[in-house]
């Protein structure tokens, strides 16, 4: 007997929305399509992502260690499926998100996948005119 379909939760055009916003926000980011849901990227690296979780609808990003750790005593958060070892965490989509805090998160996710930047080069010492 084959098992019964199981519906995915799919974010609402409003939840996407104010998640896109957050994230196309910071410097060089892109959204793409990844496993169905959609991700946003800082050059080819994921920083953030939302889709369904067993069933729930979720929002991912990756956190300092210790803030995961602390994060996740809270109901609303678990670690991420697979990459939840590495700091990433899931947080539950409500109806009443609070934005703000989701935004401070999707920025420390950045700060923490984003390229650091190059250090400038030394400039090379022109030789004196004898």
């Amino acid at each position: 007997m084959p098992k019964p379909a199981v519906k995915k939760a799919v974010p609402s055009n409003d939840v996407l929305s104010r998640l896109r916003a957050i994230c196309l926000s910071l410097p060089n980011t892109r959204e793409t399509l990844s496993w169905g849901s959609p991700h946003f990227r800082v050059g080819d690296k994921i920083f953030c992502g939302i889709g369904d979780e067993k069933g729930r609808l979720a929002i991912g990003f990756k956190l300092e260690m210790e803030h995961a750790d602390a994060v996740i005593q809270d109901p609303r958060f678990w670690r991420a499926p697979f990459v939840g070892g590495y700091g990433w965490v899931s947080m539950g989509v409500t109806p009443r998100m609070n934005w703000s805090q989701v935004k401070a998160f999707v920025e420390e996710s950045y700060r923490l996948i984003a390229p650091r930047p190059k250090p400038p080069k030394p400039k090379r010492a022109r030789p004196s005119p004898a």
